[in-house]
């Protein structure tokens, strides 16, 4: 067909719809992809990026990636500078969709480690191009991908919503209403970013609008391309997409950066993140402009936070080795003698090649009151010296 010489994502064979299954990771969109003929590797999808992202070089050139030319990319925090490899005409397949002549900027070092923070290996992002052409319908309840004839969805579904969305530099942004615990009631234009684990983000340098609420806590909210990001988390009392309203939404306030200019440019005030999405089924209509929207199983499910202190992270995903990232001041586990960079042997007698990242978060999260047992060893280990053994136990406690 015609359309199929133009680089893009398509059905191989020509339905109504296919459906994909994703794994997920803190409600992130995971699709294993096969490159070039590869044995398929996890990518993740990512509403908030522009262009495929591959984040190995190394692995890229076992792929037979071909490149043109090199670029020097400005990281988040507006100071890193990232080299990328452009490579411009890849095959990306995922079973009934192909990608074809897709471009990729191929990282010359993983600044990114998201394996750390996802817990499972993520070898690059695919962005705008699989979106564009085709609805694209996100069901968090079911783990399920459906991607839409591009004729297709002419009148919306039943039990959905229409919202205008609104294209800025290949990335969808809508315009909603936030109720502030403090300060007053603001229309926000929202960037809707799959790739994000937030439930919102407000950038404060954007409007005077915005105001911090009475309880927040200093914490790194994360790692995007090229810089680690760290501010404050609190809550607002309401965001309101198109009726739907979500309520005591957790809420990340990160500090100003080198890339704030970048962000004001856009006119948006933040940004939406999974933590919010799964809570939704979602169709991003690129074609028309507009995203769908309709109530999912967890919408009415409370925003929770983690109740530990502790932010963990992975060593290694393939021997399941865990490790203490940040321990918060005054929290349980800081109270308890928790320290930077133990490493998790056990949770609550259950050894740590058990647990998956995500249900170590879910764990912190789950209940006020909960009594948590870790067994950690502490120390470098090396031959004079073995590393110590502990256990510690603290009792979960809500912080926000």
């Amino acid at each position: 067909m015609m359309a199929a010489q133009v680089p893009g994502f398509y059905m191989k064979n020509e339905s109504r719809r296919v459906k994909i299954p994703f794994i997920d990771s803190n409600s992130l969109v995971i699709i294993p992809v096969s490159v070039n003929g590869s044995e398929p590797i996890n990518f993740l999808f990512d509403t908030g990026v522009k262009s495929n992202i591959f984040f190995s070089k190394t692995i890229a050139d076992e792929l037979g990636m071909q490149y043109t030319r090199k670029l020097n990319l400005v990281g988040a925090d507006g100071q890193t500078v990232l080299s990328a490899s452009v490579s411009p005409n890849n095959h990306f397949d995922l079973g009934e969709i192909e990608g074809i002549y897709q471009a990729a900027l191929v990282l010359d070092e993983d600044f990114l480690e998201l394996e750390k923070v996802i817990g499972i290996p993520i070898y690059g992002v695919v962005g705008h191009e699989f979106f564009k052409s085709n609805p694209v319908k996100i069901d968090y309840d079911n783990a399920e991908v459906t991607i839409y004839r591009s004729s297709a969805l002419k009148w919306k579904p039943f039990g959905f919503r229409s919202m205008p969305m609104e294209l800025i530099g290949n990335k969808p942004y809508v315009n909603t209403t936030i109720r502030q615990i403090e300060g007053p009631e603001i229309p926000a234009k929202l960037l809707i970013d799959t790739g994000a684990n937030h439930g919102l983000l407000l950038n404060r340098e954007t409007t005077d609008e915005i105001v911090l609420p009475p309880l927040t806590l200093e914490t790194d909210l994360g790692r995007s391309l090229g810089g680690d990001l760290f501010g404050l988390v609190g809550r607002v009392r309401r965001v309101e997409m198109q009726g739907l309203k979500f309520r005591g939404v957790i809420t990340s306030y990160p500090d100003q950066t080198e890339f704030s200019d970048v962000i004001i440019e856009t006119g948006r005030q933040g940004s939406i993140g999974a933590e919010l999405l799964n809570r939704i089924k979602i169709i991003f209509d690129y074609p028309r402009e507009r995203v769908l929207l309709k109530k999912g199983a967890k919408f009415s499910e409370q925003f929770d936070y983690d109740m530990s202190g502790l932010m963990i992270r992975v060593l290694s995903a393939e021997n399941k080795r865990f490790y203490v990232s940040q321990v918060r001041e005054n929290s349980p586990a800081s109270l308890q003698g928790v320290q930077l960079y133990d490493e998790i042997v056990a949770i609550n007698k259950v050894p740590a090649y058990f647990w998956e990242l995500a249900d170590i978060t879910n764990l912190f999260r789950s209940e006020e009151g909960r009594v948590i047992t870790l067994e950690i060893l502490r120390g470098t280990g090396t031959e004079e010296e073995a590393p110590e053994k502990l256990r510690i136990s603290f009792v979960l406690k809500k912080q926000l």
